[in-house]
């Protein structure tokens, strides 16, 4: 740092001398748009740095998998299926006995029959009633009697209906049915073992999709976005070229301390198969500082400015200097950008508006 304060003043001091030369070449600052300056220029370096990508390691698996369950306790008794058999919606997977489950819900249609029979009895009689009370036979108290016995009727019949329908629901649970096409990945339960409600039974995969999770560190969250494309290296073959996939899902960030954090991360169709262990390739993008040549800074009584060239016409744009590293300056960021064009040679013939020929 101190060879960088000693040789500050020795290029501010080329550059005064510099701009006092470019001063005396025209006068009150006209310029012959007519005329073409000859000029050397180069490009502004640095802005945004990609790094090499760090690799996590991860497993393919399918997009659409389901471990599937019983909603009731019972014994295995049927199960149809294979290990890898491909089944369609709806397909009966395994049947779980239970000897409490047909009894309850012949119960339950039982006494919802019992209570229709006592409605339409209570109904009748109420008719009836009613005729009656109209001749003066039967008296409103008599009647009203009649009606609460009927209304409750309807009520133990709405709840007995409840219960038949539970009732029917728990007998189809105990047969376990496939949600969507896939193939049977695993089975958890064999036949005749008694399985307990939630207790997985086999797993299902579709083939439609493959997906990846990956675990991360926090502070790589940041370059990483939902729909952006990361390579996915497959271990097993490290010459093959790697498949692009694409961020479908990122974790939310977490207060507890090293923790990592998963990405789920898609793959094209037909690239890797189930089971087979990947990498996935996260690079870290960091800011660069914004330089040009030293030659290219010029210092007159308004400040340090470099010469830009936009669509053949040189303009100046004011700078701030950093520190000087070597032959080159470093800029803080302001209206210059990496790529954009500045003059370094051919200045002293040079002012803002006027149009170059670069060499």
């Amino acid at each position: 740092m101190s060879f960088i304060s000693r040789s500050f003043p020795f290029w501010t001091a080329g550059l005064l001398v510099l701009a006092f030369s470019m001063s005396g070449c025209r006068g009150g600052g006209e310029s012959t748009v007519a005329t073409l300056v000859s000029v050397r220029a180069t490009e502004v370096t640095g802005g945004q740095m990609e790094e090499i990508p760090l690799r996590f390691s991860g497993i393919v698996r399918a997009a659409q998998r389901a471990t599937l369950t019983f909603q009731v306790s019972g014994t295995l008794k049927e199960r149809p299926v294979e290990l890898g058999q491909m089944v369609t919606p709806g397909d009966a997977l395994a049947r779980l006995y239970n000897p409490a489950l047909e009894p309850a819900r012949d119960s339950a249609a039982a006494r919802l029959d019992e209570l229709k029979t006592q409605f339409d009895q209570a109904q009748r009689e109420w008719e009836r009633s009613s005729r009656l009370h109209k001749r003066g036979v039967v008296s409103e108290q008599t009647l009203e009697q009649i009606a609460a016995r009927r209304d409750g009727l309807r009520a133990s019949m709405a709840t007995a209906e409840a219960s038949l329908a539970e009732a029917s629901r728990l007998l189809e649970e105990s047969v376990l049915r496939a949600p969507f096409a896939g193939q049977v990945e695993a089975l958890l339960v064999e036949r005749d073992e008694f399985v307990a409600a939630g207790q997985p039974v086999m797993r299902l995969s579709s083939p439609l999709g493959r997906e990846v999770e990956v675990r991360v560190p926090a502070h790589l969250l940041d370059f990483v976005n939902v729909g952006q494309g990361l390579p996915v290296w497959l271990v097993q073959d490290r010459k093959r070229e790697p498949v692009t996939g694409t961020v479908v899902e990122i974790a939310q960030g977490s207060s507890i301390r090293g923790e990592l954090h998963p990405v789920l991360v898609s793959l094209p169709p037909n690239s890797l198969a189930s089971g087979e262990p990947v990498e996935v390739g996260i690079a870290p993008v960091r800011e660069s500082a914004i330089t040009v040549p030293l030659l290219a800074v010029v210092r007159d009584s308004t400040g340090t400015s470099v010469f830009r060239i936009d669509a053949g016409v040189a303009r100046r744009v004011p700078v701030v200097v950093d520190r000087v590293i070597g032959e080159r300056v470093m800029l803080d960021p302001g209206s210059l950008k990496p790529g954009d064009r500045v003059v370094y040679a051919g200045m002293t013939r040079l002012v803002d508006g006027d149009r170059v020929e670069v060499r």
